[in-house]
């Protein structure tokens, strides 16, 4: 490689950046094609392996992961699957051979790796690392960088895209935009093969997962609907072939849990898989200084292709509901686009030709197509000019919106509506003299709060004490292009606001993903009841509360036997609300409303006739409202 002397006048570069869980790419426009930024030794991957030496340095890429099995607990492997969890989350101590350090009083639940030293690292710094690696590879070759677009998941949260954008900042580079791994693939592949057409993007990293079903129309990049997972991925097929290989060595659980057996076994695991790629049986012999140095372990690739099916299964799960989603069959796609490492593996390519139906476009190195295509936003988004203009129309991957009343979820922007998006919603209280509203925004499908995922609480407050229903509150949400959300929510009457931008205190646990959606299916009936009486139980408390407080103010106005026979019908409406049955509410509220309705003609009546009390008809053209109200 030659040294490249560059222009200190020539305008900064956009670089495209792929931050994956197994390896790591930097990639730039060069002669209107996108092309990957390579090392001094020609390699373009960098693998996201950050080694915390015991000398005090810190060692990213190749020379890192070659550490691994020497160094399991200072050096950090796959951390992209860290990025937005809890210190406490079972599937968090699951993930490697590390030792982890809770939070301080205060601090956010966030993963901590003690690293030695009396450090103690989390997975941003980790990422951050990674990325300033790739950035000084690009300034290397190509001088002044202007900005980057980085590729996430399309499942990431909220957390793990602020999460994403921070290791960004920490490692010097300008975020031009967050864009979704498949999307990025299919916005390469469309400019490369300029095809239109209806698309499946199957992506399989080493750590997530994502399907994507979008349109290519003219420069048009329209996605339709997505899915998947973002803890699946071919890590989990290493783990499975780990477990596998110690049952083979009759290791124990004890030992298996031993940072240098566990680091030992997942490289054997990850090295046979990749050898099966090409033959029907592998054998692997661990490296010396490993604690299983010389043990020589073996597998056919019809045991591997077993192990990995559930694997797949679940991924096939994801696909069908993408499709469903879209409103479209596998026969309606004009082609499947293979992204991710993991797709290399034989048995996923045929798992993918079965449930599609056809053989996928293998063309763009799978491992390479997430670059590209964040190259090309990138140079979009500086408007050089070399590449065609073309627009991109992502959507959300699951809905978001608030608890109301009776614990149930209002949804404010629903799943896979087109981002950026903005949508607005009205409430009023529900008590007497409430001074302020408590917002609790929730992520997913479900109908009830307690079954979605809590994002984030705030409380809007110092509003002046109404009665019930005269307060009004519009929250507004809103998605910018990077997926994050911000919360603005306004009190009308007065004026007062707050504007939240939604950073919850850890990740969305991804790997549920999957079966928060399916339960919104398979339980949509269950959970729809669940709705009608939810929201039944608050009308009966609302409409109870109510009547007992006219009764107390306007008794006086009450005939002869109305009182009893109210205070009976409030008694079943009481006993109704607590019973579970929507239908025998409603029954019971409309009981309450038939017996109260002549008090309540007379309650107005009277007010009435004391706001006319003493004025004259033509008072009362002048000012209408006195009878008419207001809002």
């Amino acid at each position: 490689m030659f040294l490249e002397i560059h222009d200190p006048k020539a305008p900064p570069r956009a670089i495209g950046i792929d931050l994956g869980t197994t390896n790591s790419i930097v990639a730039c426009i060069s002669n209107e094609r996108p092309g990957p930024i390579a090392d001094c030794t020609g390699e373009v991957l960098v693998p996201s392996v950050v080694c915390f030496d015991d000398g005090g340095d810190v060692i990213v890429g190749t020379r890192a992961r070659m550490r691994a099995a020497l160094q399991p607990k200072s050096t950090v492997v796959s951390v992209k699957r860290f990025i937005g969890r809890a210190h406490d989350d079972s599937e968090t101590r699951r993930l490697g051979p590390y030792t982890f350090v809770a939070p301080a009083p205060g601090e956010a639940n966030l993963v901590r790796f003690d690293v030695g030293r009396e450090h103690a690292v989390t997975p941003i710094e980790v990422s951050a690392y990674i990325l300033a690696e790739l950035r000084g590879r690009a300034e290397e070759e190509l001088g002044r960088i202007g900005g980057a677009v980085i590729t996430v998941p399309a499942y990431f949260d909220d957390t793990q895209r602020q999460a994403t954008k921070e290791a960004a900042k920490m490692a010097g580079i300008e975020v031009l935009r967050l864009i979704n791994e498949p999307t990025a693939a299919a916005l390469a592949y469309g400019l490369d093969q300029k095809q239109n057409g209806l698309f499946a993007v199957y992506d399989l990293g080493g750590g997530t997962f994502d399907i994507t079903v979008l349109q290519l129309e003219d420069g048009v990049f329209q996605v339709k609907s997505t899915g998947g997972d973002s803890q699946l991925g071919g890590d989990d097929m290493d783990r499975l072939v780990a477990e596998t290989l110690a049952d083979d060595l009759s290791l124990t659980a004890e030992l298996m849990r031993t940072p240098l057996v566990a680091r030992a076994l997942l490289t054997a695991a990850r090295a046979l898989k990749h050898s099966l790629t090409d033959a029907e049986s592998a054998t692997f012999v661990v490296e010396e200084g490993s604690v299983l140095a010389g043990t020589c372990v073996q597998i056919t690739r019809v045991r591997f292709d077993a192990l990995v099916g559930p694997l797949l299964e679940r991924t096939g799960r994801a696909c069908k509901r993408a499709l469903r989603d879209a409103g479209v069959t596998a026969a309606d796609l004009d082609g499947i686009i293979l992204v991710g490492g993991s797709t290399r593996v034989p048995e996923v390519r045929r798992f993918v030709e079965q449930i599609f139906g056809r053989a996928p476009f293998t063309g763009i190195d799978p491992d390479l197509a997430v670059a590209f295509g964040a190259a090309i936003q990138a140079d979009l988004l500086a408007g050089t000019g070399n590449v065609p203009e073309v627009l991109l129309l992502d959507v959300l991957p699951l809905s978001l919106g608030i608890e109301v009343g009776g614990g149930v979820v209002d949804k404010i922007l629903p799943r896979n509506t087109t981002i950026p998006a903005g949508a607005r919603a009205s409430y009023t209280t529900q008590e007497d003299g409430q001074t302020g509203f408590t917002l609790h925004v929730l992520q997913g499908e479900r109908e009830l709060a307690a079954d979605c995922r809590s994002l984030a609480h705030f409380t809007l407050k110092g509003i002046p004490p109404m009665a019930a229903g005269l307060a009004r509150l519009e929250v507004y949400f809103r998605v910018d292009a990077d997926g994050i959300l911000s919360v603005r929510a306004l009190e009308v009457t007065t004026g007062i606001e707050q504007i939240v931008e939604v950073k919850p205190s850890s990740g969305l646990d991804d790997s549920v993903v999957e079966r928060l959606l399916l339960e919104a299916y398979d339980r949509g009936e269950s959970d729809l009841m669940k709705r009608r009486v939810a929201e039944a139980s608050s009308e009966c408390e609302r409409l109870h509360r109510a009547a007992v407080r006219a009764l107390r103010i306007d008794g006086s106005l009450l005939e002869a036997g109305e009182e009893v026979a109210i205070g009976a019908a409030l008694d079943g409406l009481a006993a109704a609300s607590g019973g579970g049955d929507p239908d025998a509410m409603r029954r019971a509220m409309e009981d309450v409303d038939a017996l109260t309705k002549p008090f309540a003609v007379r309650r107005m009546n009277r007010a009435i006739g004391e706001a006319l009390a003493g004025r004259t008809i033509d008072d009362v053209d002048a000012k209408p409202d006195l009878v008419q109200g207001r809002g």
